[in-house]
């Protein structure tokens, strides 16, 4: 696979940003996807820079997640902010993590991602439940660099 623009195809883009809001309707926490060809940082490390370009640290309860894609090391990470990482244990994305990864273990690229979604807004339900106040503050899209 030699470009992100040919990881997903615009229908599986598209199927994901639509996990994304089924995600996004139970709880207040926000989700985004950034998907990039490669790092020469450490993957936790340039997920955290990601995190901060796209601006995940500037929502109100400090409850964003970020799942980060580095296509060609074949790399994932999934980044809380720190409303999150404060009230939950260290494992607390494993269930998470595993789902993507046996999805990924066999190409599935798209399914990986849209059920590691739907499974991060379940875990954010949980300390983040959905309320009448609460607003869309950040973009659905996939992110690229």
């Amino acid at each position: 696979m030699s470009k992100v623009e040919d990881f997903l195809t615009s229908e599986e883009e598209l199927a994901i940003v639509e996990a994304i809001q089924m995600a996004e309707k139970n709880t207040s926490g926000e989700i985004r996807v950034h998907l990039e060809k490669t790092t020469q940082l450490d993957p936790y490390d340039r997920a955290l820079e990601v995190f901060k370009e796209l601006n995940m640290d500037q929502t109100q309860l400090k409850n964003g997640v970020l799942l980060y894609v580095a296509v060609a090391d074949k790399t994932f990470v999934i980044c809380g902010d720190q409303g999150i990482n404060a009230i939950v244990g260290s494992d607390f994305w494993d269930s998470t993590k595993d789902i993507m990864v046996a999805h990924f273990k066999k190409g599935n690229f798209k399914q990986g991602l849209i059920d590691g979604i739907l499974k991060a807004g379940e875990e954010l339900k949980k300390h983040f439940p959905w309320t009448e106040e609460d607003t869309n503050e950040l973009s659905n899209e996939i992110s690229k660099g």
